[in-house]
């Protein structure tokens, strides 16, 4: 198969060097407007699988004529062009997969092109990253296992291995990212019902092997498709994890309004707005570089099967990988959308149109193809434990 990557960004450059790896895959393109960066990477890479092409994302026919040399294509710009992407590849009759962006409305507009890809026999799949992406795989994995699926529970923090004070926290993204899962509601369903709850709300104590103990509160955005797709749940959550007291802190900055889209001050006779004097000023101080990142991930599905109360929970610790010095979170980001990239052009994913990720990736190839990848996703359940 042939895959065009677009992005040359730390997701787009793992995802190649996943694709360039692979027995299946005869060719990939690394698409970006800073061809300087790509060629860097492909240098250091030397595979002869890679060609670096530059692409302006804007320029629609230029999109669409790079999107077309590939079999299926990676999306990995930024989730505001999701939309446009997906839209080009259905006309360029290539498959597509992204990263997602369910803030803005950006997954809902690729979902509601579903029917013009099934006509042109595209599969697209948006939300492929870790959250979502990693769980709703396996919520929709855990969910099949059981007749009825009653709660879903899921847990994903990406964390320095050793935090450092005040905010024990390191940048795995943007900060205008982690700015809007903590201001912005987080959707839930709750007795059946769905509804909102505050962002940094619900705080309880979670533990993870060589972490201790650690909190988990609510954030926006990670429950994504799954209230759509499992709509008779009696609960539906997503909590972020951080070190203890990091929820606090940051509660602290939206009550003063530091963190509002919206409030401005002027200084020195200019109107700046707090927000982005609050990114600025932090994001420098809190960039990764060359500390140990970890994600952290647990997925809990409950529900009955045989007439019996049942689960099946799943549950993820990596690391930084020294020998290449990859972050935790580009490696099992990257390394997903690359392997469903992959399930679609090797014909393991057939069905066509647009897919939330719990719908149409099945979980138990997607858990080998992550263990090749040394990315160990470990399943329990209810009849394992009946086992011990």
């Amino acid at each position: 198969m042939k895959v065009v990557v677009l992005g040359a960004g730390l997701m787009g450059k793992e995802a190649a060097r996943d694709l360039v790896k692979s027995d299946g895959v005869e060719k990939v393109w690394l698409a970006d407007l800073n061809v300087r960066q790509a060629e860097d990477f492909a240098s250091a890479l030397m595979s002869d699988k890679l060609d670096i092409l530059r692409l302006d994302a804007t320029d629609h026919d230029r999109l669409r004529e790079v999107m077309s040399l590939g079999d299926v294509v990676i999306n990995a710009l930024f989730y505001t062009f999701n939309e446009k992407v997906a839209r080009t590849a259905i006309e360029a009759g290539v498959h597509c997969v992204d990263l997602g962006g369910h803030i803005g409305g950006a997954t809902d507009a690729v979902l509601g092109l579903s029917e013009a890809a099934e006509k042109k026999g595209v599969t697209l799949i948006p939300d492929l990253g870790v959250a979502p992406g990693m769980i709703n795989i396996l919520s929709g994995y855990g969910a099949g296992k059981l007749d009825r699926a009653e709660s879903i529970r899921l847990f994903v923090g990406g964390i320095p291995v050793k935090p450092e004070p005040p905010l024990n926290y390191n940048l795995v993204f943007s900060l205008e990212g982690v700015f809007d899962h903590y201001t912005d509601p987080s959707l839930v369903i709750r007795k059946g019902k769905v509804k909102e709850v505050p962002s940094l709300s619900e705080i309880e104590t979670i533990r993870f092997d060589g972490y201790g103990e650690l909190e988990a509160f609510h954030t926006s955005g990670g429950t994504s498709t799954l209230s759509k797709s499992f709509p008779d749940l009696d609960t539906l959550e997503y909590k972020t994890i951080r070190y203890k007291g990091h929820a606090e802190k940051f509660q602290l900055l939206v009550d003063l309004g530091l963190l509002s889209r919206d409030s401005e001050v002027t200084v020195g006779g200019q109107q700046v707005k707090v927000r982005d004097v609050m990114r600025e000023h932090l994001t420098p101080k809190l960039r990764l570089g060359d500390k140990k990142d970890a994600v952290l991930l647990r997925v809990i599905v409950k529900g009955s099967k045989d007439g019996e109360e049942a689960y099946y929970e799943y549950d993820l610790i990596t690391e930084k990988d020294p020998k290449t010095n990859v972050t935790a979170m580009a490696r099992a980001t990257a390394n997903t959308i690359s392997a469903v990239a992959q399930m679609i052009g090797s014909g393991v994913i057939t069905k066509r149109g647009v897919h939330p990720p719990e719908t149409i990736v099945p979980g138990g190839e997607y858990i080998a193809e992550m263990k090749k990848r040394g990315v160990h996703i470990i399943e329990t359940s209810s009849e394992t434990a009946a086992t011990v």
